[in-house]
């Protein structure tokens, strides 16, 4: 069984997956207060699902970009989780996630994050025989920018706020996710870490490092 941790922004979230099943699924938007809501709220998943935490063999964590502190509270528990239990760590970068959730099609697909004071991690992918790829290096921007750039057809997801997407849906090149169909579904990244796990593709626990936002500098994809 698969847990999965995602504290990439304000939105927390997390998931168990046994590979067959969606066991539980839990995400929420917290008010700055990762450090002591996640690990209860891992605990109350377990004792939901009656399951212990004994019969978790890998942990799969969202490595962002994202918020710096938000970033290091999840990857510093799930660290933690791999280090002492001697379970399996698998990293997915969080634009991934997003993108995972978006049926694959010809056009273009933009993701984007929210990255605090304003500004937007951004990341464009294209469509092939194995689904989303990366187009590039992700980039930090704002709303205004974006939808000046954008003058063909083009989809768009992730984390936005009301002004955001009212900016966006003024572009009718846009094709607008639904603020349901763009929220980032912790079950995604267990599905994602799962497959990863199974082809062999692990992280080494100590090194494993989150994508932060650097202004002005390409973010590694």
């Amino acid at each position: 069984m698969l847990l999965a941790i995602d504290t990439s922004t304000p939105q927390l979230g997390i998931a168990l997956y046994d590979g067959a099943r969606l066991l539980a699924e839990h995400l929420w938007v917290s008010k700055a207060r990762h450090t002591t809501e996640l690990a209860p709220a891992v605990a109350q998943m377990l004792q939901q699902t009656g399951t212990d935490m004994s019969q978790v063999a890998a942990v799969g964590v969202a490595i962002g970009p994202g918020s710096f502190t938000s970033l290091r509270v999840g990857l510093a528990f799930a660290k933690g989780l791999a280090l002492s239990r001697a379970l399996p760590l698998i990293g997915i970068p969080t634009l991934e996630i997003l993108a995972a959730q978006v049926a694959v099609t010809d056009l273009p697909l933009a993701c984007v994050l929210a990255a605090g004071r304003g500004r937007l991690a951004l990341g464009w992918f294209h469509a092939s025989e194995n689904g989303w790829q990366p187009k590039g290096a992700s980039v930090v921007t704002t709303a205004e920018t974006l939808a000046a750039e954008i003058t063909s057809s083009a989809l768009l997801t992730g984390e936005l706020t009301a002004a955001e997407r009212q900016l966006f849906l003024k572009n009718d090149k846009i094709l607008l996710a639904s603020p349901a169909a763009a929220a980032r579904r912790p079950g995604t990244l267990a599905e994602l870490a799962y497959r990863r796990w199974q082809l062999g593709q692990i992280d080494p626990a100590a090194s494993l490092a989150p994508i932060y936002l650097h202004i002005g500098d390409p973010i590694p994809g």
